[in-house]
């Protein structure tokens, strides 16, 4: 379909854009055709990505964050041009930046830490201009946990009665645990899918400045989530969280943008990964490799140890 709407887009575009090359990345879980080409106007030419369809989500969000007038984005790709429909039909789509960087998830680099906990703050920073008016998600523990140990069970999980006592014990104390979350104060638009997949650069793979791209996932809550949600991707690989720990480089970043951490944000940090480790087995399809699955038994059971132990922190 992307590729027979190509040439009502340019139409759309009034000629600037040039022809589409599509293509699809290892990592890329969404439905959405994705391109590149080049963007011509006022006789220059810059390489661009085209997207389409894309949600009502991305779309309100790569446009909310655009800086004004002529001024480079920072933590989210420039839009050239972007629409709500293609020849009568209703597909958004975009035309935005191509970064000559990343993923950074391509080759690892220490430094990768602390780059994208700041392209975080950053979106955080910005995004908190705009009022939240939504909740934040709530999720059913008691089932997850209950799936998760089905999970545990019939998959036949490696260390299956570390796992089971794990989440008896998780399950005898869970009131308090969801508890501690469910109350969590709800403070920020979060991205919602801040992985390294999602990181580019205009500078360089191994240093300078990251912007983040994928903005169907942004929605309300604690920013503890989209901190979890970036170490959680290095548990099975703790060598690389030896320098730097990505929650931690997130609560330093938003000091540094003025946004608020407020003084509960290690326990939080805890409970948080006490749960998603918990309920991993759930998701064995997308989060079922050994090594993580290994590094998931490991945090429930610390978490478990140590959630009432957390100092409060600045």
């Amino acid at each position: 379909m992307a590729a027979l709407l190509a040439p009502k887009l340019a139409d759309s575009t009034r000629g600037r854009l040039g022809e589409i090359t599509w293509f699809r990345t290892d990592w890329q879980r969404g439905g959405a055709a994705t391109g590149s080409a080049t963007w011509t106007d006022q006789g220059s030419a810059y390489p661009v990505v085209v997207k389409l369809p894309v949600n009502q989500r991305e779309l309100s969000w790569l446009r909310r964050l655009q800086p004004d007038g002529d001024g480079v984005a920072g933590c989210v790709p420039r839009l050239y041009d972007s629409g709500t429909e293609i020849n009568g039909y209703d597909l958004a789509w975009v035309v935005m930046e191509r970064f000559p960087f990343g993923p950074l998830g391509i080759e690892w680099h220490d430094e990768h830490v602390p780059r994208v906990a700041g392209a975080l703050a950053e979106f955080h920073a910005h995004a908190a201009n705009h009022e939240i008016d939504q909740p934040a998600r709530q999720e059913d523990w008691a089932a997850l946990l209950g799936l998760a140990d089905e999970s545990v069970r019939i998959n036949h999980i490696a260390e299956q009665s570390r796992w089971q006592k794990g989440l008896r014990a998780l399950r005898n104390r869970l009131d308090e645990v969801a508890g501690a979350w469910e109350r969590r104060p709800v403070t920020d638009w979060l991205h919602g899918d801040a992985h390294f997949a999602n990181a580019m650069s205009r500078d360089g793979l191994a240093a300078g400045t990251v912007s983040l791209i994928d903005f169907a996932e942004v929605h309300a809550g604690h920013w503890i989530e989209d901190a979890v949600f970036l170490e959680r991707q290095l548990w099975a690989r703790p060598e690389r969280m030896a320098r730097w720990n990505p929650v931690r480089e997130v609560a330093r970043a938003r000091r540094s943008t003025g946004r608020p951490v407020g003084p509960e944000w290690p326990r939080l940090a805890m409970v948080r990964r006490l749960l998603l480790a918990a309920t991993a087995p759930r998701f064995i399809r997308s989060e079922g490799h050994p090594a993580h699955l290994a590094a998931c038994l490991e945090w429930l059971e610390r978490g478990l140890r140590e959630v009432d132990q957390v100092p409060p922190g600045g």
